[in-house]
């Protein structure tokens, strides 16, 4: 390497048409310094970057002579991305564990003996990595007077499995004492992707252009707590991606080596989804009734027969070819505006660490709107 050359940094990102994976690979590229390998199950229709400094792998991680076949011969890679998972089981069940875990050892065992200079893996996991959604829900916090804001020291929650602990057990394990990682817990993510199975984006712009079409009014289903409290962080995929790049590299390696630290990642600013709603129906241009709370409206109920309507939006309006379940999860949203745990999150600590990276979740909502509308997803 010549005198005053940068170092090359290898990324290998898991995941990479998700959410975060997609700015994951778009924040790298751009650096003069990195050359980045996406993972992905699934062949890419429309390629995420066109650059000779990336390259796409397509790899079901749950075989393991896959696996070992496509992967194996990554011996340059120095940064290691994990933000993806197995969405065939229930988050909170042994089968999820077990995949997802079976998924994320075949790519180690892949990688670990040849990266001779791998500095860094990161994973990413949730903010459900407080609380468990199997009932009762009496002990874990929602009976208090005033919020309660889970920090990255908050206790496991016994009750129940779930996979984000199998995943940091397996890195705890095979890491310790020879490369760093970090562990990253984003609330509600904003993005754009036609490969997230808890696609919120997706599944209100789906909802919001079908309201449109059929002149529908443009109501939130769900609990009243739900509609008028502070009940769940937005992390913005920009911030989730920012924040997965700082800990990897300035931060991580000027504080710390061969070490494990987790980090909240949510954009920071609470809100209720009384508050915007009313925005976000103005802008994708719907009807917003006089009362748009409708405690007895179920998304899964009455989109269930809409398939062929979004069809017609996506003809009429020249749309990227998808199907409606590719990008709405109904039984998400339900889930989501009855969720009976609030789920907030504490930034004291990126902060203090200097990561200052933050988003107001109605402007997060709005921007992804846009780039969905540009991006020909949505009408």
């Amino acid at each position: 390497m010549a005198p005053g050359e940068e170092t090359l940094n290898v990324a290998v990102i898991f995941g990479v048409t998700g959410l975060v994976g997609r700015e994951l690979v778009k924040k790298l590229i751009l650096k003069s310094s990195w050359k980045v390998y996406g993972v992905a199950r699934n062949p890419e229709i429309t390629p995420t970057i066109k650059s000779s400094c990336y390259q796409f792998i397509s790899c079901d991680l749950l075989n393991t002579s896959e696996t070992q076949k496509k992967l194996s011969s990554l011996q340059d890679v120095t940064h290691f991305f994990w933000v993806t998972w197995a969405s065939q089981f229930p988050l909170d069940s042994q089968e999820s564990c077990e995949q997802n875990k079976a998924m994320m050892a075949n790519a180690l065992n892949s990688i670990l003996p040849v990266a001779k200079n791998l500095k860094h893996v990161s994973l990413q996991t949730g903010t459900k990595h407080y609380v468990s959604l199997q009932p009762p829900f009496a002990d874990q916090g929602e009976e208090e007077e005033e919020l309660h804001y889970y920090n990255e020291e908050s206790p496991r929650v016994t009750r129940g499995p779930n996979f984000y602990y199998a995943l940091e057990d397996l890195l705890l394990e095979r890491l310790t004492g020879k490369v760093s990682w970090s562990v990253h817990r984003p609330g509600l993510l904003l993005g754009s992707s036609v490969r997230s199975f808890y696609n919120f984006m997706g599944s209100l712009c789906v909802y919001g252009s079908i309201c449109k079409h059929l002149n529908l009014p443009f109501v939130f289903g769900g609990t009243r707590k739900c509609w008028e409290e502070t009940y769940i962080d937005g992390s913005d995929a920009r911030l989730v991606a920012d924040q997965h790049i700082w800990a990897a590299t300035g931060f991580r390696q000027s504080r710390f080596t061969a070490s494990s630290e987790a980090f909240n990642a949510i954009n920071g600013l609470s809100f209720t989804w009384k508050e915007i709603w009313p925005v976000l129906g103005k802008k994708i241009g719907v009807e917003v009734p006089g009362e748009m709370f409708v405690e007895n409206f179920w998304f899964s109920i009455a989109m269930a027969d809409k398939t062929q309507v979004w069809e017609e939006i996506v003809v009429k309006n020249g749309l990227v070819q998808k199907k409606m379940e590719d990008l709405a999860n109904w039984e998400f949203l339900d889930a989501l505006f009855r969720c009976p745990l609030k789920l907030l999150g504490c930034r004291e600590k990126v902060d203090r660490l200097g990561f200052v990276a933050r988003y107001k979740t109605l402007d997060s909502i709005l921007y992804w709107i846009d780039c969905m509308k540009d991006e020909k997803v949505i009408p």
